[in-house]
């Protein structure tokens, strides 16, 4: 045992925001989700191929995924491309990225989607591992709508 004390700190777990995206990105995904229906899917992949790291087009493919493996699979790349933009932001593993900060909000929404669709194809512990995570990074939770 340590003779050190354990010092607490009174503000909590560090708290990682993200960049906002470049503007033209912004504005092509707003462009991409106003198109027809059946244009939209596209038009998300358009802006994903020229904008990789953009994140909150990652979960907006999710979204419109055509069944629940391709749903999972685009989920699954904004997941991994937020930790590492997290990485790249300071963020070590722990602290938390709040929903209330809208920058963050493509990354916990492609980690929700990723617990969603990994239950629809029977990854039911990959799921609960996803919660539990957005649970750390935002007590609070992610909102479904928004």
């Amino acid at each position: 045992m340590s003779d050190q004390p354990v010092n607490f700190s009174v503000s909590g777990p560090p708290e990682t925001v993200l960049p906002a995206p470049e503007p033209d990105a912004a504005l092509a995904l707003a462009d991409a989700l106003s198109q027809p229906t059946a244009l939209r899917r596209d038009a998300v992949a358009a802006v994903v191929a020229r904008w990789p790291r953009y994140l909150d087009a990652w979960a907006k493919l999710g979204d419109l995924g055509r069944d629940d493996v391709e749903q999972y699979a685009y989920y699954r790349i904004g997941y991994h491309r937020g930790l590492d933009t997290l990485r790249a932001n300071g963020w070590r593993g722990s602290g938390f990225v709040r929903w209330r900060n809208e920058t963050n909000r493509g990354f916990l929404r492609a980690i929700r989607g990723l617990a969603d669709s990994a239950s629809l194809i029977g990854e039911v512990d990959e799921a609960e591992r996803c919660r539990l995570f957005i649970l750390q990074l935002d007590p609070n939770g992610v909102p479904r709508a928004g």
